[in-house]
């Protein structure tokens, strides 16, 4: 990607999380870019199509933090619980990234084949995680969908109640919360269940 293309995201990216996307024009991208407001238009043919590439972007960078510290040769807890503390740190950050990812996923749903593929090529080692833990018995066999929704968007849920104040979690809530999500994916054996 070249730098002013690069430039032109990472601005519109700014004032996306500043100002949403009902005010954002692009005089503003163009300004906050530091380019002219032509040079945009040799990167994207309209608005729609920087915030489409904007978009991609966002889910890039949102998947590069997801994964950050994150190993196939950890155990699955291990890789678990890098991904909901990852999850936890990106939200409560409060960077740019965050804030424009759910403004994004708030959206009305498009169905995008080539945007739906793009996420799930980001976050696909979340999904082998998944897959590797249906596969060996750990988790229960539900889709990796359903249990990234049950194990992992409750970091992100978590998150956002203590950046409004409605909860505060320590250390130690932050690792049975952990736990519990743990547990709720995890498939228990019979002899567990009846101790």
């Amino acid at each position: 990607m070249s730098d002013k293309k690069t430039q032109i995201l990472e601005a519109t990216e700014r004032l996306l999380a500043k100002h949403g996307f009902d005010r954002l024009s692009m005089q503003m991208v163009a300004k906050e870019a530091g380019v002219a407001a032509g040079t945009i238009y040799r990167y994207f043919s309209d608005k729609d199509d920087l915030l489409s590439q904007l978009r991609n972007h966002v889910v890039q960078q949102c998947a590069a933090k997801m994964l950050e510290g994150h190993s196939d040769n950890m155990s699955l807890k291990q890789q678990f619980v890098t991904l909901w503390l990852n999850a936890w740190q990106l939200t409560i950050s409060r960077d740019d990234n965050a804030i424009n990812r759910e403004q994004f996923d708030s959206l009305p749903y498009q169905n995008n084949g080539e945007q739906k593929m793009a996420e799930r090529e980001a976050f696909s080692p979340i999904h082998q995680l998944f897959q590797t833990g249906i596969a060996n018995g750990t988790f229960k066999p539900l889709t990796t969908d359903v249990l990234s929704g049950i194990g992992l968007e409750p970091a992100v849920c978590l998150a956002r109640k203590q950046v409004k104040g409605v909860i505060t979690l320590d250390a130690s809530a932050l690792d049975d919360a952990i736990d519990a999500c743990w547990d709720a994916i995890c498939l228990h054996k019979e002899s567990e269940q009846s101790q």
